[in-house]
C-alpha cells in the first residue's frame, strides 16, 4: 500500500479529469474521524436515521473505526447508493461508479423503513441489492436483510472487488462469514455485465434452490421407518424438525421472491 503525503497549508485543491479513476489508479478515499485517518480504495457514506442499538450497529461501527462518512438528510451521493427505495440492482456495470465516487448505504431499521425521508436522501445511481444471505448477528440465515457493512460488501463483490470487501468485513468478527456464506451466489453475479443479467442469475439461482428443497422434503417422507434409527430418540428428532419448519417459515417464499424481481423496472 502506498503512503500518501499531507498537501501544505499554501496548496490549492487539485480539480481532476476524472481519466484517472481507473482499476488501477483509482484515488483512495482518506477518513478523518476522531484523530484517526484510515485509507480505503473508494468513498464510503451513510445516511444515519439512529435506529439502531450504538453498539450493534455495523454503520456506526465504520464510522467509528474512520470507515465511512455520514451524510446530512437533503445531501445527495454521486456513487452507487444502495437503498430499499431502488428499483434497479447493483451488477458489474456499476464498478466505474464505485471506483469513480464510492458506495453509500441508509442505515435504518427493516421496521422503520416508513419513517425515512427517500425524497431526501440518495442520488443518481440507486440500487438495490439482488438475492443474498444476512450474516449478521441480529439476521443471520435471514436472505435479503443485510446491515450496512454487508450491503457495502455486497456491493463491492458483484463489482468484482471482493478483496476490497473482505478488508471491510474483517472489522467484525463475524464479517468474512458473510462472503463464506454467499461464496456460490456472489461469483454468479460476477459473471454478469447488466442489470437483467444479474436478475436473470438470480432467478435461475431461486429456482434451482427451490427445486433442491422440495427433492429433500421428498426424500424426507420416503424414508422407511426403520432406517430412522433409535426409537427412543424420537422426540430428539422431533424438535429438530420443529426447528428446521421454523427456519423454512421464516424465510420468504421463492416464487414471492421471483415475481417481485420480476416486477423491478429496470
Amino acid at each position: 500500500m502506498g503512503k500518501g503525503k499531507n498537501k501544505d497549508k499554501g496548496d490549492k485543491p487539485h480539480h481532476s479529469d476524472g481519466h484517472h479513476h481507473s482499476v488501477t489508479h483509482s484515488r483512495r478515499q482518506e477518513v478523518k474521524h476522531g484523530g484517526k485517518k484510515v485509507d480505503f480504495p473508494c468513498k464510503l457514506a451513510m445516511w444515519d436515521f439512529g435506529h439502531c442499538d450504538p453498539k450493534r450497529c455495523s454503520g456506526k461501527k465504520m464510522e467509528r473505526l474512520g470507515l465511512i462518512r455520514d451524510l446530512r438528510i437533503g445531501q445527495k451521493f454521486h456513487g452507487v447508493v444502495v437503498t430499499p427505495n431502488a428499483t434497479g440492482v447493483v451488477c458489474p456495470d456499476d464498478e466505474e461508479i464505485v471506483l469513480k465516487n464510492g458506495i453509500a448505504v441508509v442505515e435504518c431499521s427493516w421496521a422503520r423503513l416508513d419513517e425515512v425521508p427517500f425524497n431526501k436522501i440518495g442520488g443518481h445511481n440507486e440500487r438495490l441489492l439482488p438475492y443474498l444471505i444476512a450474516a449478521n448477528p441480529v439476521n443471520y440465515g435471514k436472505p435479503l436483510r443485510l446491515n450496512c457493512v454487508e450491503a457495502i460488501a455486497a456491493c463491492l463483490a458483484i463489482v468484482g472487488k471482493e478483496d476490497w470487501a473482505l478488508d471491510l468485513l474483517k472489522h467484525f468478527s463475524w464479517g468474512p462469514v458473510f462472503l463464506s456464506v454467499n461464496k456460490d451466489i456472489l461469483a454468479l453475479y460476477r459473471k454478469c455485465t447488466d442489470q437483467e443479467s444479474v436478475l436473470k442469475a438470480q432467478k435461475d439461482y431461486l429456482e434451482t434452490v427451490d427445486k433442491e428443497r422440495e427433492e429433500r422434503r421428498k426424500h424426507r417422507g420416503d424414508i422407511d421407518v426403520w432406517e430412522m434409527g433409535n426409537p427412543n430418540h424420537v422426540e430428539e428428532d422431533e424438535s429438530d424438525e420443529e426447528i428446521s419448519a421454523l427456519i423454512d417459515n421464516d424465510t420468504p417464499n421463492t416464487t414471492q421472491i421471483i415475481t417481485a424481481v420480476n416486477n423491478l423496472s429496470i
